[in-house]
């Protein structure tokens, strides 16, 4: 916090600079309207006197101007520190989070996690593929050798065709369906529409 009063007084002074610059410049405006009126009145030594003054003090406002132009110099310097001093900060706060964080989770738990997290999408694909009614791996495998037994001429034991008749469907249940088409056909005229 040291830092902070000097900054402060660093301030106050250039401000205590910039109106002694003010106040000298009046007064040498004041100082050549004085001399410009001794001359006019024939008072030349004392106008030159004042001439003197009034060069010294020109001399004095330009130091003035220096030491006012390193002072601001330093303000903004200060003030550049002071918001690099936030940004390290807000560095260290970030890596001592990142820090602690890599403390809870290692690598091998990561990895641990991701092994688990790509069990659990596998067994998630096989439920998809048994509610879908997929063939699994091994279904394929088991078709795949039934094809290749066909075409190698192999005899694979197919179930056997039925050897009694179709038995006929009765005359009621063959216009069963053309009954309920016929009822359904207004629905569907109604939805065309």
């Amino acid at each position: 916090m040291c830092y902070a009063l000097d900054f402060t007084q660093l301030k106050q002074q250039r401000d205590k600079l910039k109106q002694y610059q003010k106040r000298i410049t009046l007064q040498l405006e004041k100082e050549r309207l004085l001399a410009k009126q001794l001359l006019k009145d024939g008072r030349k030594e004392k106008a030159l006197l004042l001439l003197k003054k009034k060069r010294y003090q020109d001399q004095l406002l330009d130091k003035t101007e220096n030491q006012i132009s390193n002072l601001e110099c330093m303000v903004q310097d200060i003030e550049f520190m002071q918001i690099e001093m936030k940004v390290i900060e807000g560095l260290k706060v970030g890596n001592d989070c990142l820090e602690s964080m890599h403390q809870i989770m290692s690598i091998e738990d990561v990895e641990r996690i991701l092994d688990e997290t790509q069990e659990s999408i596998d067994y998630q694909r096989q439920i998809d593929e048994i509610l879908a009614g997929a063939l699994t791996q091994e279904d394929d495998d088991a078709v795949l050798a039934e094809l290749e037994a066909i075409t190698q001429g192999e005899v694979v034991a197919l179930p056997e065709v039925p050897s009694e008749p179709i038995p006929e469907v009765p005359e009621a249940a063959k216009a069963e369906p053309e009954r309920r088409e016929a009822k359904n056909k207004p629905d569907r005229e109604m939805l065309a529409a």
